[in-house]
This record gives structure tokens, sequence and C-alpha cells, in this order.
């Protein structure tokens, strides 16, 4: 699963990347410790041009009564988000890149101590993970939420978690924002090739704790 994740990159850097259009809400960056709940970067399509906008990281359906009526859902499995009530309307009609300087995933050991990992592009890139997202309102509160579309995890990726996020290539974006046509259910499969990963503080263990140290390499 994807679970935590750090965002780098000034706004500027990420629109130009992704071609997109920014909006004047996004979030502050460089955030290391980026939760669920929080807002996250997003990008989006019409078909003809793209945006680079906040969302609430955590999908809400729309029979939700409030944003916590039911499980908080930051991630959507791969293997049957066609079938989940919650999903098989926006893995059709509502999909986005959430943009990621890297994620974190957590060990344990012997003792039962969680060890964290930071884990990334080799090649220094962003991630640009597979999104869903969702409007939701009620009551006068509304948000437009996400989620991080996971598969099974292959390679060296197994040696940390069962689950990854599935990171998507330059190349496959239009066919995942549906510029490109259809047929982007043969997007959602593992890429651990392109991922590299080190241990970190296990201060990150604390969804308060912040700072560049966050993703630094530790000695192990």
């Amino acid at each position: 699963m994807c679970g935590r994740m750090a965002i780098t990159l000034p706004h500027d850097a990420m629109a130009q990347i992704f071609g997109a259009t920014p909006a004047n809400d996004l979030p502050d960056v460089p955030n290391y410790n980026v939760c669920p709940t929080v807002q996250v970067h997003s990008v989006t399509s019409d078909g003809d041009s793209r945006r680079l906008r906040p969302m609430r990281w955590g999908f809400i359906p729309h029979w939700y009564k409030t944003p916590t009526d039911g499980p908080l859902l930051i991630n959507a499995r791969a293997e049957t988000v066609a079938e989940k009530p919650a999903f098989r309307a926006a893995v059709r009609e509502r999909r986005c890149l959430i943009p990621a300087s890297g994620f974190y995933e957590w060990t344990v050991d012997e003792d039962g101590n969680k060890l964290p990992w930071f884990i990334h592009r080799e090649d220094g890139d962003p991630l640009a993970f597979a999104g869903l997202w969702q409007g939701w309102e009620r009551e006068g509160e509304s948000f437009v939420t996400c989620a991080v579309v996971t598969t099974g995890a292959t390679g060296r990726m197994r040696n940390i978690h069962s689950r990854m996020p599935v990171v998507l290539e330059p190349g496959d974006w239009p066919l995942w924002l549906g510029e490109a046509g259809h047929g982007a259910a043969v997007l959602m499969k593992p890429n651990p090739e392109v991922l590299a990963f080190h241990r970190v503080d296990p201060k990150v263990n604390s969804n308060r704790a912040s700072g560049p140290e966050l993703i630094e390499p530790i000695d192990v």
C-alpha cells in the first residue's frame, strides 16, 4: 500500500513536467511527510488541457453522509477497482496522476520495531502514481478527494511490502488521463524496475515529523 509520501518539487516545476496549468491553492511544498486526509497534488485532464490541482488524500464515496462515515480509502486495489462500488465509476471516468518525490513503507524487525524505508525513482525524476478522484458534497461541506491505485509488488519491492503504488511512465500519462482513448486498465501493473530505496530515520514513524532529514539515508 501507499500510506505516506513526500513531495519536494516546486509548483512551477511540477506544472512544467506534467504540462499542466497550476491552481492557485496548491498545497505548500516541500512536504517530507504527506499524510492521509491532507491536500495532495494531482493532475487531471479534460482532453484538451491538464490542470495541476489540490485534492484531499482519502477517497470519499458519494454515499458517505460524512467524510468519516466509512473506511478511509487512501488506496484502490488494481485487481478489484473496476468492481468495487466506491471506485468503479471513477476508474472509468475520473482518473488522475498523483505526483510525489517518493513514498514510505515499513518493515518490522525481529524485535517488533517498525523500520521505515524511503522509495523513489532511481533516475531522480518525480513519481507519477495512478490515481482516482471523486467530488463529495453534503450539507455545505465539500471536498475533491483521491486515492492511489496499488498493485501486487514484484522484484525487490517484495522484500519491503506485498503491495506497491502503480507508477506510470510519462508515455503512459495520456492513456491514464483519458487523452489517448480507452484501454487504461493495461497500465495497472507493477513497475519496480525504476525504483530505488533506502532506510531512513524512525522519526518518520510519527505523522508529526517534518524536515528534509526524513528522506536522508541512514547507516544500517
